[in-house]
């Protein structure tokens, strides 16, 4: 049987805005969606955290997909946005690039972007929004005007705790794909997995934040670990999402998920405040996700 800490995953405010990409075929749209979530998994280091939300059917009757990207505050959100459409978007075939949001705080992205028209953008409202034709050497690149940003959850996260590094592996893996579908949340690392959990600050200058030593296994002796006798390796969940809602239903999802077949016990990181100011319980994300899955069938 897996344990189950009673203990919560210390979340964090974020900013957040959807980009809904288009392209000629899923292939294209594949690769532009690495692009644009590419150097992406931690605010610690990164410009944004995002990820891949789901398929989708653009406006433009194309193949799309939604993209999750949050950062700390909404002018980083925005600057990290045109910077990602500008350079990845752009210049990838075919992708037409439109806001997944209709409200929030806005910027014109759009805008921005059609200075490299060089003077031959153009102009045209569909339904009340505004939209450019920018013309490259296909033919044209459509983005829209404006893009929202809203008030979003950060930092949300499981940790799994295993026998071994392949078996803890396997956990962690079946978390990530039981949430892959789930509207509203990514796992921003690679692979949805994270094997470098951290901790707030350092011993060394400067250094906001590093390696989470108590759920290190060749640390086990040396430090007042977390881990107890069989535990040898560990992996972070970590989960951003539009509502906290979500954040815990995807919380509590993933340790269902990942039960069993050599996976020892499920903990949490929280570092008593200093990082945010949403506490979420593990005990009650799992309750959460049981119930939300009895009233959904």
């Amino acid at each position: 049987m897996v344990k189950i800490d009673d203990t919560f995953a210390e979340a964090f405010d974020l900013w957040v805005t959807r980009v809904t990409i288009t392209a000629i075929n899923r292939k294209i749209l594949d690769c532009a969606v690495s692009e644009m979530i590419g150097f992406a998994t931690s605010v610690i280091g990164c410009g944004c955290e995002a990820g891949f939300e789901g398929y989708c059917r653009g406006i433009d009757n194309r193949v799309g997909a939604n993209i999750l990207l949050f950062s700390r505050t909404k002018e980083m959100l925005f600057e990290e946005l045109f910077r990602r459409v500008s350079q990845c978007a752009l210049t990838a075939p075919t992708v037409s690039v439109f806001s997944g949001f209709s409200d929030g705080e806005k910027a014109r992205i759009g805008k921005k972007v059609k200075y490299f028209g060089d003077g031959f953008e153009k102009t045209k409202k569909m339904g009340g929004r505004r939209y450019y034709r920018i013309p490259v050497m296909e033919g044209e690149f459509l983005i829209e005007d404006v893009f929202y940003a809203k008030p979003g959850i950060g930092g949300g996260n499981i940790i799994i705790i295993g026998k071994d590094r392949i078996s803890t592996l396997r956990g962690a893996q079946r978390a990530v794909k039981s949430i892959r579908d789930m509207e509203e949340v990514i796992t921003p690392f690679p692979c949805g997995i994270c094997r470098s959990g951290s901790k707030v600050g350092s011993r060394y200058k400067g250094l906001g934040a590093s390696t989470n030593e108590a759920f290190c296994p060749t640390l086990k002796g040396i430090v007042n670990s977390s881990l107890r006798n069989g535990e040898n390796s560990a992996y972070e969940i970590v989960i951003d999402g539009i509502t906290l809602e979500r954040v815990k239903l995807a919380m509590g999802v993933a340790i269902l998920s990942c039960k069993g077949r050599g996976i020892l016990r499920i903990s949490a990181g929280n570092y008593g405040g200093k990082l945010g100011r949403y506490k979420i319980s593990l005990l009650e994300a799992v309750e959460f996700a049981e119930n939300y899955s009895k009233n959904c069938f």
